[in-house]
């Protein structure tokens, strides 16, 4: 049986439960509590077709990519009863309970499960062998793991302050002074680097496995305008920042009028 059918089935057997369990628990964040689990595990699937040092190699900074990513969002409750992502009850307001189980099912529970493993097969096509090259991508998704790793602490450092009163507002000191969201950034990097890591070793810039990032970053920048709709809404000030500061890739921020 082809390991990306495996990882079909285990992809299958994960929408299935995390509908299930958000309907029995009324909460509809556990695609977010196995989003940093699942798609390391389907590059794990794909490694133990060949265990060569290309496939391995992928699914090792995969698995790095998943624990910090998973220990972020331990830290912020994300796996405590009741903490669900404060998007979804802004949006249960604005739809009826009918057409929110309908968003639940097709987005929510499919449509994310299946981004999951889309940006994972470019893998999957990857021939089974190793060269210099191979380390050289291993290092720029680390490096930009690094980044990410950066960006999401002093987040957590500056709401931290915020909850001892020694900080509020929002953040726009560190790498947030030269993105609005450099975690996003990052996160969208890492998984383009995967796309083009696999390409290059297969021999065609383009193929069409390339759909998984397209779509994860579509995702991100329709993520982004929402919480910037929020944020805009809660700091008057926040519009001078968007004016001042890119909004995704690091650049030098315009100067203040």
């Amino acid at each position: 049986m082809s390991s990306l059918l495996i990882a079909a089935i285990v992809c299958s057997a994960v929408c299935f439960a995390t509908w299930l369990t958000s309907v029995i628990t009324k909460e509809y964040s556990w695609v977010d509590r196995i989003w940093s689990i699942v798609p390391f595990v389907y590059l794990w699937i794909y490694a133990a077709d060949h265990m060569d040092v290309r496939h391995v190699l992928m699914a090792v900074v995969a698995t790095l990519w998943g624990a910090r990513l998973t220990f972020n969002f331990a830290r912020k409750g994300g796996y405590a009863k009741g903490g669900e992502d404060y998007r979804w009850a802004i949006l249960r307001e604005k739809m009826s309970p009918a057409l929110y189980q309908i968003f639940n099912i097709f987005f929510i529970v499919l449509f994310q499960n299946f981004l999951l493993l889309g940006i994972t097969v470019p893998a999957f096509f990857a021939p089974a062998a190793s060269n210099s090259t191979d380390w050289a991508w291993a290092a720029l998704f680390l490096g930009f793991l690094a980044f990410e790793t950066i960006a999401d602490q002093q987040q957590w450092n500056f709401h931290q302050a915020k909850k001892a009163g020694k900080a509020k507002g929002f953040l726009d000191k560190g790498l947030f002074s030269v993105s609005r969201h450099p975690n996003f950034f990052a996160e969208q990097a890492q998984w383009w680097v995967l796309y083009f890591w696999s390409a290059t070793a297969l021999g065609e810039l383009w193929h069409w496995s390339i759909v998984g990032a397209v779509v994860l970053s579509a995702l991100f920048a329709g993520s982004l305008r929402f919480t910037e709709q929020i944020s805009t809404a809660k700091y008057p000030e926040y519009k001078k920042y968007q004016k001042r500061v890119s909004a995704l890739i690091p650049w030098f921020p315009r100067k203040k009028s």
